[in-house]
């Protein structure tokens, strides 16, 4: 059993009430199935609830119409961030996902998920679609409580982080190459339908027991690839047009921006008819009324569109960034067609689950999220108006750049470009200014202070969180994962790594947890000339080894039987080919470790 499951276990059984999320034992009869459905970069404006008169989502609107909505639901700028934060209840910062690449997209090992506690509780647990919170042991899926899994690698289908789908990225999103519990498998059809279809087959399988679905669209993220049907229903748009009489903002849209919104339209009206599908099982298996079906998406659109007068897009902290869709029906137990006002977060959705499904948390288990039971039952908590501190920089948070803290109904946005520069900010009363027009930070002098004095305690607290200063990496473990195969889109070392190969300083943050015999498989995007000599180099922690090659067209190199100690360290690959000054150092695209064991 993995280390962090047994504390779980243990932890489990010396179970005494948290502080933070009331824990209540339910009858099995009681618990509700889970089904959390979530979209990658589809915005708040992409679905016809909100007012959007293109686009063609009947069946998420209908859901949406029968639920409990969180009308003010904010979740990280950007996807792995977001995600993080969904399963464990805790900042993203937390959890050691400080990035989307680079190596900051690796949820550390010991972190509890919400698939662990209901797995725990009794749960049959599947993930499928888009996970990218680590692609190697102990981050992968199946390592953190699903049990079932269907899954790409990376970010993205088709990124580099995704290798097996890579060389046919412009054709990346049909037939893809994926991941079932950690095996790879060659599928068929669109993206969209291969994950519904597989969430759909898990529901029938466990049809008789309690089910977590954790169904997690890659789309309509880019590269923007569709069917044709659903790309003719837009092709001949215009989604500039029909607002003439909507007096909120709406962003200049050029036709580069018109053609992403139909192909974005398309992937969303796909996914519409995939969670019909899913809807279509729950009611035909007499499941519907005892199941939690959450529909949200993983934060704003990129791209100018229709944003429903929000500010900005994917990436910023204002609300067209982070303000998003959160639908939650459960018939049984909750009075549906009803808006929540109150501030929520994707932090929240743990713990709620937690407690709805009679799961039990650790004992000493820091969450950041709250319960949002009281307020789906219309009662006040006394944390309505906490604070919720957001933010988005690459490698690690800049004070003031791109944060915001929201408390009530004030909103606080920092922007600090340059670390050197003096930030400049702005102070939003949303009840009134939902669209972020009005900076109040002069006329309300006291909330800014107290706001701005938030946001820096924040930021001393969370830069020295234990998983952000010790990054987390593989752990190279025959018992769960050989070989190991290091990717992109987890290497660290300078920006611009993830997509360049020639002249960039790279590395994995790797642990052996065994010592003994290891083959190093080098792999190269394309062939490289070392004719005229070379040298392959590689350190992992004090080991050194190189190798002389000569290859013409080298695009793939081993070395054999090293000794490795056991121990953690940074793993450091390159090619060095030609002489001084003309030399060049490659980085390796994939690196493979296989243990002789």
């Amino acid at each position: 059993m993995h280390i962090y499951r047994l504390i779980l276990v243990l932890s489990v059984l010396i179970y005494s009430c948290s502080p933070q999320v009331e824990q209540t034992e339910k009858k099995v009869e009681d618990r509700p199935n889970v089904v959390l459905i979530m979209t990658d970069d589809q915005g708040y404006g992409d679905l016809g609830f909100y007012g959007n008169p293109h686009i063609k989502t009947p069946n998420i609107d209908a859901l949406a119409k029968k639920s409990v909505r969180f009308e003010r639901f904010f979740v990280s700028p950007v996807c792995a961030p977001t995600r993080s934060s969904l399963m464990t209840g805790r900042h993203s910062l937390r959890t050691g996902i400080h990035d989307t690449y680079n190596g900051g997209a690796i949820m550390a090992g010991s972190e509890v998920t919400i698939a662990e506690v209901l797995s725990e509780a009794g749960y049959a647990t599947g993930m499928f679609g888009k996970w990218h919170l680590g692609d190697n042991y102990p981050s992968r899926p199946h390592d953190q409580g699903f049990q079932e899994t269907l899954q790409h690698l990376g970010g993205g289908i088709g990124q580099p982080g995704d290798w097996p789908n890579f060389p046919k990225k412009d054709r990346s999103y049909f037939d893809p190459t994926l991941w079932k519990n950690g095996e790879m498998v060659e599928t068929k059809g669109y993206c969209s339908d291969v994950f519904a279809d597989a969430a759909v087959d898990f529901i029938g399988n466990h049809k008789n027991d309690p089910f977590f679905v954790y169904l997690a669209f890659n789309a309509p993220h880019n590269p923007l690839q569709l069917p044709d049907e659903y790309y003719d229903m837009y092709k001949d748009i215009d989604p500039s047009m029909g607002f003439e009489n909507d007096s909120r903002p709406f962003p200049d849209m050029d036709e580069s921006n018109k053609e992403i919104a139909r192909k974005v339209y398309g992937m969303v009206t796909n996914i519409d008819d995939n969670v019909k599908k899913v809807m279509d099982q729950l009611e035909q298996l007499n499941l519907i009324d005892n199941t939690l079906v959450i529909f949200m998406t993983d934060n704003g659109p990129w791209g100018q569109r229709y944003r429903a007068g929000h500010r900005s897009n994917k990436g910023s902290v204002f609300q067209g960034g982070v303000k998003v869709p959160s639908f939650w029906s459960l018939p049984s137990k909750f009075e549906g067609n009803r808006e929540v006002t109150v501030n929520t977060t994707h932090m929240d959705v743990m713990p709620t689950l937690a407690v709805l499904c009679g799961a039990k948390l650790p004992e000493n288990l820091e969450l950041d999220g709250k319960n949002l039971l009281p307020l789906i039952e219309g009662k006040t908590p006394e944390w309505k108006d906490r604070e919720i501190n957001l933010y988005w920089n690459r490698r690690y948070p800049v004070l003031y750049q791109n944060m915001t803290v929201v408390q009530g109904d004030y909103k606080l946005v920092g922007q600090n470009p340059e670390s050197n520069s003096e930030a400049v900010f702005e102070l939003f009363d949303l009840s009134k200014d939902p669209y972020e027009q009005k900076d109040l930070s002069a006329s309300l002098p006291d909330k800014f202070s107290e706001l701005k004095s938030n946001m820096d305690e924040w930021y001393k607290d969370i830069i020295t969180s234990p998983n952000l200063v010790n990054q987390s990496g593989a752990i190279v473990n025959s018992k769960f994962e050989n070989p190991t195969i290091l990717s992109r889109n987890d290497a660290g070392g300078q920006e611009g790594v993830w997509y360049a190969s020639t002249g960039v300083y790279g590395l994995w943050e790797v642990e052996f947890a065994e010592a003994g015999y290891y083959d190093l498989v080098f792999k190269f995007v394309e062939e490289v000339d070392a004719s005229a000599g070379g040298l392959i180099k590689i350190q992992i922690g004090t080991v050194l080894h190189s190798a002389k090659v000569t290859d013409t067209n080298l695009k793939e190199y081993k070395m054999e039987n090293l000794y490795i100690p056991k121990g953690k360290g940074q793993m450091i690959p390159q090619l060095v080919t030609g002489n001084w000054p003309d030399q060049k150092r490659i980085f390796p695209f994939l690196m493979e470790v296989h243990s002789k064991k």
